[in-house]
């Protein structure tokens, strides 16, 4: 094995979805200078632990990452941020065309005011929607990152999409 094998195969895995990395690190700091250390620091490990990925879906395996580093420093500097969100408190799965009004309603948003609810939301509400609605993982692959039952990523799903739905109705109070 020559010494470029681990930086081919990092820019095989990693790189095509630095993108994404960056993006969920952001939702999840909440600012742009965290956002970047934070996908800095999943690269790292990303690159430290490349012998460990078994092939798969690199995507998932490079956003599980980001989510673990991400949750490591807010734990660090900014634990008021974590809000965990207990199991009995979640709801029933919402009614598929009510779901389907929520997702109109974002449509018409304002950019700002959605960018507002969206940081309103509890931190694991909105890690799954930004994962589900920005980028495109399935259910599945959100449990994987998010090390959830899948039943537990819908409930946070509908959740979220109610709670950002209430916000936006409510010009930017939640209720």
């Amino acid at each position: 094995m020559s010494a470029t094998d681990p930086q081919r195969q990092f820019e095989q895995v990693v790189v095509p979805h630095l993108d994404a990395a960056y993006n969920l690190a952001r939702w999840l700091a909440g600012n742009d200078h965290d956002a970047e250390d934070i996908a800095q620091e999943a690269s790292l490990r990303a690159f430290r632990f490349l012998s460990g990925f078994r092939g798969g879906n690199s995507r998932s395996w490079l956003l599980t990452i980001v989510r673990n580093t991400a949750y490591t420093w807010l734990k660090q500097n900014r634990p008021q941020a974590i809000v965990s969100i207990a199991e009995d408190e979640l709801h029933e799965i919402e009614d598929p065309d009510a779901l389907k009004n929520h997702s109109s309603a974002l449509h018409h948003a304002d950019r700002d005011v959605l960018r507002a609810a969206l940081e309103a939301l509890p931190t694991e509400f909105r890690e799954v929607l930004i994962l589900r609605e920005l980028e495109g993982l399935s259910y599945k692959e959100i449990s994987e990152v998010a090390d959830a039952p899948i039943g537990t990523v819908m409930s946070r799903l509908a959740r979220a999409r109610k709670q950002l739905q209430d916000f936006l109705a409510n010009k930017g109070e939640l209720p």
